[in-house]
C-alpha cells in the first residue's frame, strides 16, 4: 500500500468541490438512470487506476441495482452475457473518452453511433459530464495517492 501524498486538492479549495458537487447534482438531474452514471463512473475509474473512485463506484453500482455478476466484470463487459445492449453502449463511450489519446479518432463513430441510439442529445451531454467529472476526480486522487475508504 502506498502512502497518500496529500489530501484531495479539491477538498483544499472548498469552493472547487463545491463546484464539482453541484456539477454531480447536475448530471444526476438530467434524466439518466443512475445505473449507467454508475458503469461510466466506475468504468472510467478502473481504467485510470483510481482505487477509491472505483470502490465508491462499485458501492454506487451495487445501490443502483446492479448484479454482483455485472459489478464483478465491469472491466471484461465484453465478454460477459450480462450487460443490456444500452449498457455495453456506455461503457463503450466511457473507455473511448478516458482514453482519447489511444488512437487517431478518440470517440470513433461507431461508438458514438450506438450510443445516439439509445440517448437524446440531452442523456449524451449527461454521461460525457459523468464521464468528465469522474476523469477529474481519478485525476486528483491517482497522482495524490488518495486511498479506498479514505473519505
Amino acid at each position: 500500500m502506498t502512502t497518500e501524498r496529500m489530501p484531495n486538492p479539491a477538498a483544499l479549495l472548498p469552493e472547487a468541490m463545491d463546484a464539482l458537487m453541484a456539477l454531480n447534482r447536475v448530471i444526476s438531474g438530467a434524466g439518466v438512470d443512475g445505473k449507467l452514471l454508475a458503469l461510466t463512473h466506475l468504468r472510467a475509474s478502473q481504467i485510470n487506476g483510481c482505487s477509491p473512485c472505483v470502490a465508491g463506484g462499485a458501492q454506487q453500482a451495487r445501490r443502483h441495482g446492479l448484479s454482483a455478476e455485472q459489478v464483478d466484470t465491469v472491466a471484461a463487459w465484453r465478454e460477459t452475457p450480462w450487460f443490456s445492449d444500452e449498457e455495453r453502449a456506455v461503457l463503450a463511450l466511457a473507455e473511448a473518452v478516458t482514453r482519447l489519446a489511444d488512437r487517431p479518432d478518440p470517440v470513433p463513430d461507431q461508438v458514438w453511433d450506438v450510443a445516439a441510439t439509445h440517448f437524446d442529445q440531452k442523456e449524451l451531454a449527461a454521461l460525457l459530464l459523468n464521464i468528465a467529472v469522474t476523469n477529474t476526480f481519478n485525476r486528483l486522487n491517482a497522482p495524490t495517492r488518495r486511498q479506498a475508504g479514505a473519505w
